[in-house]
């Protein structure tokens, strides 16, 4: 970049930044004061991004709501929805927006020049000029409103961010950790809950509302960032020349003010919600929570997340087993939240006590203290800084782009100090340091500095109160009602009217002139090449092993692939438990802690999954392959290590430990139930799949509900169990892993194949060799349509069935239905005007088809819209620019940027699936050469899904008992 040609920008710092191999520079706006920061680099996954620091002032969860309004059309994109209208026609790579305690994130990505241009022109336009002036309505959408449909009617609140955040409060995990910010931060803005209390949100007036975005929303209170490879000075002329030349400097308040030290540990106690039938004994939180410096310390952010692995984290951690081993709890968990200001290290005792509280606190000050004197576990400090290291330098964060990844963890510094934005990006010397303070005493300093004798912490205890949702639910309708018997016959119609022009501005259609200026690629501009395929059939001392040459950077990623068709029905829990156990249990050569310590010192660390290919050849049999995988990834000369590790994992793990057992069935438990409140979309889905498929049936066996029902009742009857357990377990490791059993997935550069023979055969030697009796897994669905009921004030509703069962067929196309439901129908219908969080649908090659909303506050209505779904599709119409969007939309689901190892992974799946290149470049031209009749005639597969009937509702007592006709079943987890 040529600073001579960014003329209203001064550029202020320049950075080299070998850790990322990129070139940083930090600059100024002129004229507004906004703050921009670039990254230069090579990569082709741009990321832009605008944020505000954006403080709250009360818990009535403005920020949040402002962050899904301003979304809701601006100026020069009026349409009432542009960020959906973007995500049905766009090529991007991550589009979202987030809000955190003290700062509100716009970011998108994209490999696309021209789509890339879209995203932030539409939102800069988003955050500067949004139409919440002009419409009332997005603030009552969005945020809260009263719903009133007739004058004799029941009053009640509606809105997406009240409904999502009633969700959220549902949890006690979010309510914990919203309890701790709070309690340790009570004289600044981490005080107040930024996405909003339901029992506050309601205050919240439109007035207020906006005058919050006329305080924060303007570009000297700005972050913006932009990464990659592409035409800095260009991008930089055109935010000038756009957006900020016509704002001038002002000075905005939104500093995010520390906290005064505490001279005293302080204690805050606050309740939950469990069901009426569910018991308070063993389910209260107790926490520990320290205050650690500032995000600004660059040693410290790095350092206190090895002690959080070393302490904490990793298996066999000091903390986790020694309050584990004095029965304080059933699943330690714990964090280091350095993302915000003043960084907090906590320590989490689930499924304890509230008369537990007391030990609880004299366990971990008696360790920490032990720690300090007789010093910290060198092996466990070099294995929790290589495992931080390995994923820098590997830089995978999934279906994240990097590039967003590292500008949210540029803002743990940029947000509290405008000249430090890159002191955590560039961490090489960082890491350096920390290694070189092994067995020097500064861990140990560092835990008796900040743990032990820092006065600025908090025990938070949150606990049980049965029946809380109800009570509450009850009151609030109460207390509406008396709020509406206190109004006028006309201050009553006035609420009816005002809830009928919502729904009329909800319902009526945008503008074609609006929709046309959110700017849309060409079909002409997407590729019709598919991506490329990496399968090499190989084998190595014997054992079939796909290879994926791709380069890896000098990393090996390794899985080994063990046949589960052996095991028959009753047992495939047992594999489950087995998965949760490898790894985290002791060997014959090494304690469990001793041994992840050990992995994580030489690899980039090793963990187990169950894993499912359908056969796409075979679809009417409903063939599948269920295997039992163990994955590692280490640089090369380092595989021989990861090979010994897995062998030991497999071959020497000590199943007959019954305590050690028990532990880890406890925590399973607790995780898995966890799991299902925060995600019960995914698990009803699940469930309500598995009633009438043997591959869903397997995987709610060894994962889900079916699966969560054997370990409760194991851990809830040990003594008489556990000889069964221990028995099974061994015969089943004897069964799994044999040699003739086993395939290998590798994907790594050409030269990652040296030695791998010599590995394998080394492995092969060691894997089970006793003879077992072949047997059939055959697998039984029943059609239950259960209801499961939970403390929750919000429902997940899914409905789901086989479209091939009943006679429809696979085409590229129900690719393409998966948008127009997932941001058309169900998007308007359930989340615009049902308020609900979230809505999806998903159609696969053997016939599986879903539809699921997420944080809803309805029921029976969602299943009506469900209903809808075929009429909609009979009489679907659209332009062809409209249809043009779709399938841009669907190709951007289908092209995420992807990294190497995501490519392997990719390969082995269509391997493991037998989808050939053939039928991917099929799918596509169907995708791309979709009209408005191939959508029409996908109303048989919507009726199809439908007319099985399989249904499966997670949510509030009240709604599932109001609805129980609808199901066959009414249960608890």
């Amino acid at each position: 970049m040529n600073e001579a040609n960014i003329k209203a920008y001064e550029v202020l710092q320049k950075e080299e930044l070998t850790g990322i191999r990129s070139r940083g520079y930090l600059c100024r706006h002129k004229k507004s004061g906004a703050r921009v920061l670039l990254i230069e680099n090579d990569d082709e996954n741009k990321v832009f991004s605008i944020g505000f620091r954006t403080p709250p002032k009360d818990s009535t969860g403005v920020p949040h709501i402002m962050e899904h309004s301003v979304l809701c059309g601006s100026r020069n994109f009026p349409a009432k929805d542009p960020f959906v209208e973007l995500v049905k026609g766009s090529l991007n790579t991550f589009l979202n927006a987030m809000t955190y305690p003290d700062k509100t994130v716009y970011p998108v990505a994209s490999c696309n020049d021209k789509d890339f241009q879209n995203l932030m022109h539409v939102y800069m336009d988003a955050v500067l000029y949004p139409n919440i002036y002009q419409h009332e309505e997005i603030f009552r959408q969005e945020g809260w409103s009263y719903r009133l449909d007739t004058p004799d009617g029941e009053l009640g609140y509606n809105g997406v961010v009240y409904n999502e955040m009633k969700g959220a409060f549902s949890s006690p995990e979010s309510v914990l950790d919203r309890v701790v910010l709070n309690t340790l931060f009570p004289d600044t803005p981490y005080a107040n809950e930024s996405g909003g209390d339901p029992e506050h949100i309601p205050e919240l007036t439109y007035e207020q509302f906006l005058a919050f975005h006329q305080t924060y929303y303007h570009p000297a209170n700005s972050y913006i960032y932009l990464y990659g490879n592409m035409d800095m000075e260009e991008k930089l002329n055109w935010l000038d020349q756009e957006y900020l030349c016509h704002f001038d400097k002002i000075q905005v308040d939104s500093r995010i003010p520390m906290q005064k030290a505490f001279d005293h540990m302080i204690e805050k106690e606050l309740p939950y919600s469990i069901a009426s039938d569910e018991s308070e004994a063993d389910n209260t939180y107790l926490s520990y929570n320290k205050v650690i410096g500032t995000s600004l310390d660059r040693e410290l952010y790095l350092a206190f997340q090895i002690l959080d692995y070393a302490l904490l984290s990793a298996p066999g951690a000091p903390l986790k087993k020694a309050l584990t081993d004095a029965g304080i709890g059933k699943d330690i968990m714990g964090s280091y939240d350095n993302g915000i200001c003043q960084p907090v290290f906590s320590v989490v005792s689930k499924n304890a006590n509230v008369d537990q509280k007391d030990a609880f606190v004299r366990k971990i000050e008696e360790v920490l203290s032990g720690i300090v004197e007789k010093g910290m576990d060198p092996k466990a400090l070099e294995a929790g800084i290589n495992y931080h290291e390995f994923r820098y330098r590997e830089a995978d964060f999934g279906s994240y782009p990097k590039g967003l990844m590292y500008g949210l963890q540029i803002m743990d510094s940029w947000l509290y100090d405008d000249e430090k934005p890159f002191i955590h990006i560039e961490a090489l010397d960082t890491f350096a340091f920390l290694k070189k303070q092994i067995g020097t005493g500064y861990y140990e300093d560092l835990i008796r500095r900040y743990l032990l004798e820092n006065p600025h912490g908090a025990i938070v205890v949150v606990k049980p109160e049965k029946g809380r949702t109800a009570r509450m639910d009850r009151e609030l309708r109460e207390k509406l009602a008396a709020y509406k018997d206190g109004l006028s016959p006309e201050e009553r119609e006035e609420l009816v009217t005002k809830t009928r022009e919502l729904e009329e501005y909800q319902s009526k259609e945008d503008r074609p002139e609006d929709l046309e200026k959110i700017p849309v690629l060409k079909r002409e501009d997407i590729s019709r090449k598919i991506a490329p395929v990496f399968n090499e059939e190989k084998q190595a001392a014997g054992v079939p092993m796909i290879f994926h040459e791709i380069e890896t950077n000098g990393i090996g990623y390794l899985d080994l692939l063990f046949d589960m068709s052996g095991v028959p029905e009753e047992l495939l829990p047992y594999v489950g438990i087995l998965q949760a156990t490898l790894g985290v249990i002791d060997t014959t050569h090494y304690e469990y802690g001793e041994l992840f310590n050990e992995i994580n010192v030489h690899t980039g660390g090793i963990g187990t999954s169950l894993e499912l290919y359908p056969d796409v050849t075979k679809v009417k049999e409903k063939a599948f392959r269920a295997t039992f995988e163990i994955k590692t990834k280490a640089l090369y000369e380092k595989l021989p290590v990861a090979f010994a590790m897995m062998a030991e994992i497999l071959t020497e793990s000590k199943l007959t430990d019954e305590k050690r057992l028990l532990e880890i069935l406890e925590m399973l438990k607790s995780r898995l139930l966890m799991r299902f409140q925060s995600a019960g979309h995914t698990t009803a889905v699940l469930r309500a799949m598995a009633y009438a498929s043997p591959s869903a049936r397997l995987k709610d066996l060894t994962g889900g509900i079916e699966f969560y029902r054997v370990v409760s009742r194991i851990t809830d009857h040990y003594e008489e169990e556990k000889e069964d357990l221990v028995r099974k377990l061994g015969a089943l490791a004897k069964r799994l892993f044999r040699a003739d059993n086993l395939m290998i997935s590798y994907t790594a550069a050409a030269e990652g194949l040296a030695g791998i023979e010599e590995q394998v055969k080394g492995l092969k030697e060691k894997l089970f060799t006793e003879p077992v009796e072949p047997q059939a897994c055959i697998l039984h669905c029943e059609k239950k349509n259960e209801g499961f009921k939970t403390a929750s004030k919000v429902q997940y509703v899914a409905r789901a069935g086989n479209f091939i069962d009943q006679g429809a067929s696979y085409t590229g196309a129900l690719q393409i239905l998966k948008v127009i439901m997932s941001y058309e129908y169900l998007w308007q219908n359930i989340r615009v005007k049902g308020g609900a969080y979230g809505c999806m649908s998903n159609f696969n090659r053997i016939g599986e088809g879903f539809f699921v909303s997420y944080r809803d506050p309805n029921l029976k209505r969602t299943m009506e819209v469900y209903e809808g779904v075929p009429e909609y599709l009979r009489n679907f119409t659209v332009s062809e620019r409209d249809m043009t969007k779709y399938i841009i939309g669907t190709i951007s689901n289908i092209d995420q940027p992807m990294t190497p190892a995501a490519k392997g992974d990719r390969s082995m799946n269509l391997y493991m699936n037998h989808v050939s290149e053939e039928m991917i470049r099929k799918e596509r031209e169907e995708i791309l050469e979709a009209g408005q009749e191939d959508i029409r005639a996908l109303a048989d597969v919507a009726e199809a899904v439908l007319a099985a009937g399989q249904v499966c509702v997670i949510g509030s007592e009240e709604a599932i008992d109001a609805e129980k006709e609808m199901f066959g079943t009414v249960t608890r987890f």
